[in-house]
């Protein structure tokens, strides 16, 4: 006797955490800049899109780690760019002038 469990793609197996993906995520945010930032107890990773010309930009998606969580993501990013580049050559980092940033009004005396 089968188990029809099994057949079921949308029902986990033991040990597995079903994670869905919806459409406005699967879309995803662009970023070409991450600023971040620590204290004793989380990591927060703002996601920022600058623009050439333009003299303000918003962050577009926060991320908020424990250290644990953080120190795993290094990781698997050094994984996934050793992978990228043994597949398709060295990722060149180019030199870029500093980007002077302001987040919010600043107090004056």
């Amino acid at each position: 006797m089968s188990d029809q469990n099994n057949n079921n793609p949308k029902k986990p197996k033991k040990g597995q955490i079903n994670i869905e993906l919806d459409e406005k995520v699967a879309e995803g945010t662009y970023s070409n800049l991450a600023i971040i930032n620590h204290s004793v107890s989380e990591f927060v990773v703002d996601f920022v899109s600058i623009m050439p010309g333009t003299p303000k930009s918003k962050v577009k998606s926060r991320i908020i780690l424990t250290p644990q969580h953080a120190k795993r993501l290094l990781k698997a990013l050094a994984d996934n760019v050793n992978r990228f580049e043994k597949a398709h050559g060295e990722i060149k980092d180019y030199e870029q002038p500093p980007i002077p940033l302001n987040f919010g009004p600043t107090g004056q005396a």
